[in-house]
């Protein structure tokens, strides 16, 4: 099957079950959701069976001037499966958090204000598998927008909460701001290089045709396409929008933000950065550039989650912290060695162990918000009383986050700080190991709060079965891909 056909099924799932949601009465639209988890499902069969262009090269479809824009190898390959498994995973946490929604869009006894929810992200999705097979920079910014634009609705979606209309106006105009930089960045590079196909890009820069190209020039739309892009990876200095934006969108929307939009924003700077930083002529700069950005988004992000009270903005503090870690592999830059992985594979696997961590404590932050009516640390007081299982749960996935051995997240930072002493970035390892200590303070803040304060009055969390199921899902995958890390690493190579 041509790759191409994957975001095809995945833009005709989206608009099918948003006809579906317009025309088909039903008071419950749960269905809804379950039908867009279950059609990503299987997009997500199919795309073990998708090939490119290298594999029949005879073919007629082969043979189109679509793979002038369009790639698919095994990096794309990984994004679009990891694309397709957060939509899935976070359509399925919006089906259990629909009381919320249908609080805010419509009124508690109604769902019919809540349908479009499970089906935007399909959209959004569709243009983060396009992101990982972008190879010009004018398909990447369509796809990017078409995530961007989708977000913008899904940020705002509780239109009866101030908070999340709050949230939309910040995330609107700063989106749009970094689009311009983004867009004003991309001129520059086509102005100085005189195309916006990548590999060509590449090809200059290794043959003498790099000799005439205008360095500063180029230099200069290289820095202003990262502060377009920081804005999607939640990096210094375009991280201003996320504690408020994260605090005020729907707690899945978070959750898709925090996972989905870094992972797509990763993928299209790995894709944008990779010629510049194989040129022994634009590598010294971008590296440079790359170190400062780590070091800056480092320090904010785990200095400001320390006083932190509000869980989601905690959560949205440690995004940013995690940005700066896997900018600092991307600094590394160092090729596949026998003790370590490339910068490609280290960001990768490290979004691949965020995703499960994250979502699972969304998981269980969405419930938090739905039974306690809060998402403060307080709420979480006396869990471990209540809850036991549950407190075990989230005590597992937040020691993961802060990277404890034996579970997932240090795995992560293992090899993110393997290839930055490769490297010899000094100044980026010591930064980054005083944010993981850092990491550890606010982290088990959380867990001191479940174990060791007074529950109150607050009753016992019951968990919904989607919920439940996942929120082992991920504990058991957190721990297991801590000692046994290789499947990860199987689907990396």
């Amino acid at each position: 099957m041509p790759a191409y056909y994957l975001e095809a099924f995945t833009v005709t799932l989206g608009l099918i079950l948003l006809m579906a949601e317009a025309f088909v009465p039903s008071r419950s639209k749960a269905w809804i959701g379950i039908a867009a988890a279950a059609g990503l499902g299987a997009i997500l069969i199919s795309l073990t069976v998708a090939i490119g262009p290298d594999a029949k090269p005879n073919s007629d479809w082969a043979k189109w001037p679509l793979w002038n824009f369009y790639q698919f190898d095994s990096l794309a390959r990984f994004y679009k499966g990891f694309a397709l498994v957060t939509t899935i995973f976070v359509i399925l946490l919006a089906i259990d958090y629909r009381k919320i929604l249908a609080r805010y869009t419509e009124h508690p006894g109604s769902e019919n204000g809540t349908g479009e929810f499970y089906s935007l992200p399909i959209f959004a999705c569709a243009g983060m598998m396009w992101l990982a097979s972008a190879k010009d920079l004018a398909g990447a910014f369509v796809a990017l927008e078409l995530v961007t634009i989708t977000f913008y609705i899904l940020v705002a979606f509780m239109r009866r909460n101030v908070g999340s209309l709050e949230a939309g106006v910040k995330y609107l105009i700063l989106g749009a701001l970094s689009t311009g930089f983004l867009v004003y960045g991309i001129a520059w590079v086509y102005g100085a290089t005189g195309t916006m196909d990548l590999d060509r890009i590449g090809g200059m820069l290794q043959d003498g045709r790099s000799l005439n190209l205008p360095l500063p020039g180029l230099l200069f739309g290289i820095a202003l396409v990262m502060i377009g892009l920081g804005f999607k990876i939640g990096a210094v200095p375009m991280q201003v929008w996320i504690p408020d934006v994260y605090q005020g969108a729907p707690t899945p929307t978070t959750a898709f933000l925090s996972v989905g939009s870094k992972a797509a924003g990763f993928i299209l700077t790995i894709r944008f950065l990779e010629p510049f930083l194989a040129s022994e002529l634009t590598r010294g700069p971008v590296v440079k550039l790359l170190l400062i950005l780590a070091v800056a988004t480092l320090l904010f992000g785990n200095l400001a989650a320390i006083p932190q009270t509000n869980f989601k903005r905690l959560l949205a503090y440690s995004s940013i912290a995690h940005a700066g870690f896997l900018l600092l592999a991307l600094a590394a830059g160092a090729g596949e060695t026998e003790t370590s992985l490339s910068s490609t594979q280290a960001v990768s696997l490290y979004l691949g162990t965020y995703l499960i961590m994250t979502l699972g404590v969304f998981f269980i932050l969405a419930q938090i918000r739905i039974q306690r009516d809060g998402e403060n640390i307080t709420d979480f007081n006396g869990l471990g009383k209540t809850n036991p299982l549950l407190a075990i749960a989230l005590t597992v996935l937040l020691a993961a986050l802060a990277g404890v051995p034996l579970t997932a997240g240090f795995i992560g930072k293992f090899f993110v700080f393997s290839l930055a002493v490769e490297a010899k970035l000094w100044i980026g390892v010591i930064i980054a190991f005083i944010s993981a200590a850092a990491g550890f303070y606010y982290y088990l803040n959380v867990v001191r709060a479940m174990w060791w304060n007074n529950p109150g009055d607050r009753a016992a969390i019951t968990l919904p079965t989607i919920s439940k199921a996942c929120i082992a899902l991920f504990t058991v995958a957190a721990l297991i891909f801590g000692v046994y890390p290789q499947p990860l690493l199987a689907l990396l190579k």
